[in-house]
């Protein structure tokens, strides 16, 4: 791939996509500003003009795809044909399921290498995004019990997406549904409705 001068066309969302594309293939740790550059098809310098250093690159690839989720489980509550305890199970199930098709993405935005969020502003604001999406409507399914119901289906579906990625539910002495049905099937638990559907 020939390289070009840093400052061709978007080499910001240039880089981002070859560092989702390489984390994709390789995972976080091998990732390194010299190969997403060589991806990108720009000098090895090229990155430094908006990345700093390689964590501030996965926080913005990560920042990326906390907006995706957010996205993702807004569009899953926008549906106001259906109930709050449906669109709740629905983005349980989104959640799950977001995780499932990214899961190098998915690791990489609760992982130890981006714990301390507040170090970079853009991530620590998209991760408090997609998680307000959730509050707001648990908040409208139940007022006074939103947050606390936000914070347990969060637990909730984080676990059983950790789970699916790992292939933990392989070969189980019982018998486990897809995880988008077990999604659904703990959230309506969770939210006390009747055989997944709220009366």
């Amino acid at each position: 791939m020939s390289t070009k001068p840093y400052h061709h066309g978007n080499l910001r969302d240039s880089l981002l996509d070859a560092a989702a594309l390489l984390l994709a293939q390789n995972g976080a740790q091998a990732l390194t500003l010299r190969e997403v550059a060589k991806a990108a098809g720009v000098s090895h310098a090229a990155p430094y003009h908006h990345f700093p250093s390689r964590e501030h690159l996965l926080a913005a690839v990560a920042a990326q795809a906390f907006a995706g989720l957010a996205s993702a489980m807004a569009a899953a509550d926008a549906d106001g044909a259906r109930s709050q305890g449906l669109r709740l199970m629905d983005i349980c199930e989104v959640y799950v399921e977001f995780a499932r098709a990214r899961p190098a993405q998915f690791r990489l935005m609760f992982g130890p290498l981006l714990a301390q969020k507040s170090r970079y502003p853009d991530l620590k604001q998209a991760a408090e995004a997609a998680f307000n999406v959730l509050v707001m409507a648990a908040t409208a399914f139940d007022a006074e019990r939103g947050p606390e119901l936000a914070l347990t289906g969060w637990s909730l579906a984080h676990g059983l997406a950790n789970l699916a990625i790992d292939e933990a539910f392989t070969d189980l002495p019982v018998a486990v549904p897809a995880p988008a049905v077990l999604a659904r099937a703990m959230a309506a638990r969770m939210l006390g409705l009747q055989g997944g559907v709220d009366q």
